[in-house]
């Protein structure tokens, strides 16, 4: 096995002390000429030589490493973002992430916490599949950051979409084009989840500020896939011409894709005949439909990206779990509403 190069061999050949050595390759504040750090630097490299990380942490008392536990993520495409946003700060700034996936499992969770922990991890990110409301395992650190989870009953930092202003900002965007009935189609999931109600409030806030009635016809809930999209948008295009909705806005793509099965069955065209709105802008979904889906995108690596500089103390503290901003993606499954209503079988 090749020895490591060490400090003492960088002073050797470059003629200078080790400490020399240790203030140039620490970037600490010295009297030592440009002309000497450039060589320090240079020969460091030219020989080989690494930081042994172990000393270091010893001497820091840090170790460079940040646990990332999640329920999920590790096994699901729709929020491996967070995981990219998480791993690109932690490049940029020289850390290692250890990943836990624990499905879910409690003692799994417990382990890893443990098992983190006995890592010496600098800190740990706690994070969630998708937003929900979460009590902090008791064997958490304090200074856990929370990931698309909001902590119930304790003080971590964490970040979250803002899934209120995110629906408020879909029927914006279905107002300005000129619509005046809108539906909402909600899921029937059991436990509800967080972002269903805070969607429909942001319906509601922009429906109200509008001036436009709420029809409680408009407000249809079904099960949470295309199949049940289908299902709601077929229901609401039956209903009479004019109390039917000329723009159906859906908790998720995923029911918005039932649209356009029941659009084409009902013999009705997408965006001529009724706007449709998603949330989430899922991918190889949303841009792949046709028309192509307008949707609200989840900031997935974003909010990856705000943990992890949480972390690495490169954020203050929020005094409140931090709403990060989900942008709307303007597609071509929305236009104006029809002059007139198409009938319907």
């Amino acid at each position: 096995m090749t020895a490591q190069v060490g400090i003492a061999d960088v002073a050797a050949a470059a003629g200078v002390s080790r400490t020399t050595v240790s203030l140039v390759l620490n970037n600490a504040q010295s009297r030592i000429s440009d002309e000497t750090k450039t060589r320090v630097r240079r020969i460091a490299t030219e020989i080989g030589y690494s930081p042994n990380s172990v000393a270091r942490s010893l001497r820091t008392r840090r170790t460079r490493t940040i646990g990332l536990i999640s329920d999920r993520i590790a096994t699901t495409p729709f929020a491996g973002r967070m995981l990219a946003g998480v791993h690109d700060v932690a490049r940029e700034n020289e850390y290692l992430v250890f990943l836990v996936n624990t499905d879910g499992e409690s003692q799994i969770e417990r382990d890893a916490i443990r098992a983190l922990a006995g890592q010496q991890v600098d800190r740990v990110i706690y994070a969630s599949m998708w937003h929900q409301e979460l009590r902090a395992p008791a064997e958490l650190p304090s200074s856990a950051v929370f990931l698309d989870c909001r902590p119930i009953g304790s003080n971590h930092a964490a970040v979250v979409p803002d899934d209120r202003a995110g629906g408020a900002a879909a029927v914006s965007e279905l107002i300005a084009a000129g619509h005046r009935r809108i539906a909402y189609v909600d899921t029937t999931e059991n436990p509800r989840p967080v972002a269903a109600d805070l969607r429909w409030r942001g319906y509601l806030d922009v429906l109200k500020a509008a001036g436009l009635p709420i029809d409680p016809r408009l407000h249809v809930r079904e099960e949470l896939s295309a199949a049940g999209g289908r299902r709601a948008t077929e229901s609401l295009l039956r209903l009479p011409p004019h109390s039917r909705p000329t723009a159906v806005f859906f908790f998720n793509d995923r029911m918005a894709v039932g649209a356009y099965a029941a659009a084409n069955a009902l013999r009705l065209e997408i965006p001529r005949d009724v706007s449709v709105f998603g949330f989430d802008d899922q991918q190889l979904v949303a841009s792949e439909l046709d028309p192509p889906l307008s949707t609200v995108a989840l900031p997935h690596y974003e909010m990856g990206r705000w943990a992890m500089e949480m972390a690495l103390d490169q954020r203050p503290p929020p005094e409140s779990t931090y709403l990060m901003t989900c942008p709307v993606i303007r597609r071509a499954s929305v236009g104006p509403p029809s002059p007139s209503p198409t009938k319907t079988g």
